[in-house]
């Protein structure tokens, strides 16, 4: 005669059968059957193994850092089972022996730091715990998925040394940025006068082209009379005989005595209309 008796592992978890105290097999989430025979004497026993990813708080504890600080720290790890058969039998209690490694892992790391070293990077702790239990939790089926610092605590003496430190920082921060602001109009002021300055050379040097290229057709215009003067007079010598007149005239309104003798014929190739 069979009897059957119904086991139901819900979903997340992992069930691990015993029958008389050894371990058989993994259950799956869902439904199991077992059929017993009359007068079979098999006690069967199904623990249950929570997957899903869960935290774990580690407390705060005093540790000295290499620069003998005392300070407090309370770590936060997340954690999940990969393999439910090795964390159960592997350790005792596979969450009591997370909460130790990580423990040992930060007191290890924290007291080969000095307290500027911590203070300046504080997922340095987080990294190396978590790499550092990593390895060990693998060893009893659990997967560290991360580990954060969730409070850093220091003496009260250290507190307010460190607040005054921060304010000091704050301020030197404050002049910086105010430093920074002035040289910057500084330097914008500094371009708009040297624009300014260009842009005044420029026109300048503009002025002085327009008053060259002037000068210079002033100076063309006056070669050219000239030369057609010139020419003019070596068609006609009587144009540079009345050139003379007119600068003896000149001579002459301002006081100048002079006396000039010309020739009948001169004085008839001026005068004497009628010929021309």
């Amino acid at each position: 005669m069979k009897e059957e008796n119904a086991y139901i592992i819900p979903e997340s978890f992992i069930g691990l059968l015993y029958e008389n105290g050894a371990f058989i097999r993994k259950l799956e989430p869902g439904k199991h059957q077992f059929k017993f025979k009359l007068f079979e004497k098999i006690q069967r026993e199904i623990k249950l193994v929570d997957m899903r990813e869960r935290s774990l708080t580690i407390k705060g504890q005093e540790i000295l850092t290499a620069d003998k600080v005392a300070i407090r720290v309370s770590l936060l790890v997340y954690f999940k089972v990969k393999d439910a058969p090795s964390a159960i039998h592997n350790v005792s209690s596979y969450e009591e022996r997370i909460y130790e490694d990580v423990q040992l892992a930060a007191r290890r790391f924290l007291a080969s730091r000095e307290l500027d070293a911590i203070l300046s990077d504080r997922n340095e702790i987080s990294d190396n715990v978590k790499v550092n239990v990593s390895e060990a939790a693998s060893g009893y089926g659990v997967e560290i998925i991360r580990a954060d610092v969730k409070d850093l605590v220091f003496p009260g003496n250290l507190r307010e040394i460190m607040n005054q430190v921060l304010e000091t920082e704050r301020r030197a921060e404050a002049k910086l940025i105010s430093a920074r602001k002035e040289a910057e109009a500084n330097q914008i002021k500094s371009q708009s006068e040297n624009e300014m300055a260009l842009k005044k050379l420029e026109a300048e040097k503009a002025q002085l082209k327009i008053s060259a290229e002037a000068e210079q057709e002033k100076a063309r215009i006056r070669l050219q009379t000239d030369l057609e003067q010139a020419k003019a007079m070596s068609e006609y010598p009587v144009l540079l005989r009345l050139r003379q007149i007119e600068a003896l005239q000149e001579m002459a309104k301002k006081g100048g005595k002079f006396a000039i003798g010309f020739k009948d014929d001169d004085l008839s190739s001026i005068f004497d209309t009628d010929k021309k």
